[in-house]
């Protein structure tokens, strides 16, 4: 394995695609047709938006680690690294996105062996950019970023994302939904996982668990919420969030609060 791989040189190049993917997608907003769009499955779509914009990313990031491979949701790209790994979702809110609703993110992680050290989460509808590599600060358009001081469950600002398909743990889901309905300032639902993260990150969320959830979701996003001074885990407690699907973030202050909270639905089976 290269020793020589500059994280943060990684990340700003991550950067500065993922703006270009951005402009891209931005330029398309209200201008696909129903021939545009195809389906993957109940309410899991993809364009040609989201494929040129996946192969945009994997042409320019191919050179910055020549050696790395790429995990993309669309799948342009079946390279695998030894040890470097790109994880790409380059349109993360297809749904959003075809209806002309925000948010719609491009996100991009970087991973050496199993571990995360670059992230970016670009929110091209308020043209937020989100970014971080291992051993800096976590930034928004240049302004460094933490995780909200909230340090009751009680008094936070919950997000999470309603399956489209694998609906097997629906009701303890929904039950949940009912029990952070009645005891948290509110539930919030926008249609990116990647999102939701960056805003636990910069404290506009206080939390964020979702299930059935994929790598290029979260990759970026949950790395961001760690840089930013949060927690992340699976359901139990552990670290299986990248690819056991299914994710709990929050500062430190409430995380094993609403951890506990979260397993007493999400752990029964």
């Amino acid at each position: 394995m290269s020793e020589a791989i500059d994280h943060q040189k990684a990340c700003e190049a991550a950067v500065q695609v993922a703006r270009e993917a951005g402009k891209y997608i931005i330029s398309h907003i209200n201008r696909i047709s129903s021939k545009d769009i195809q389906t993957k499955g109940r309410s899991n779509f993809v364009t040609e938006i989201d494929r040129t914009a996946e192969s945009m990313i994997i042409e320019t990031l191919a050179p910055v680690i020549p050696e790395a491979g790429f995990i993309a949701e669309e799948g342009t790209s079946e390279k695998k690294g030894a040890h470097y790994n790109w994880i790409v979702d380059p349109l993360d809110g297809t749904t959003n996105f075809i209806h002309g609703a925000p948010p719609v993110s491009v996100s991009i992680a970087l991973m050496m062996d199993n571990q995360i050290v670059a992230g970016v989460v670009h929110e091209i509808w308020h043209n937020e950019l989100f970014y971080s590599w291992k051993g800096g600060n976590a930034y928004l358009n240049d302004r460094k970023i933490h995780v909200s001081e909230v340090d009751k469950v009680k008094e936070s600002l919950i997000a999470t994302g309603f399956p489209y398909e694998n609906f097997d743990r629906i009701i303890p889901f929904m039950k949940s939904i009912d029990y952070f309905f009645q005891n948290t300032h509110g539930v919030r639902r926008l249609g990116s996982a990647a999102a939701d993260l960056a805003y636990v990150a910069c404290g506009r969320y206080d939390g964020f668990y979702e299930y059935n959830l994929k790598p290029w979701d979260v990759a970026a996003g949950a790395f961001l919420v760690l840089q930013a001074g949060g927690m992340v885990s699976d359901f139990r407690g552990g670290n299986d969030y990248l690819f056991g699907r299914e994710i709990v973030a929050s500062n430190k202050n409430v995380f094993n609060a609403f951890l506990h909270d979260v397993g007493t639905f999400m752990n029964q089976r």
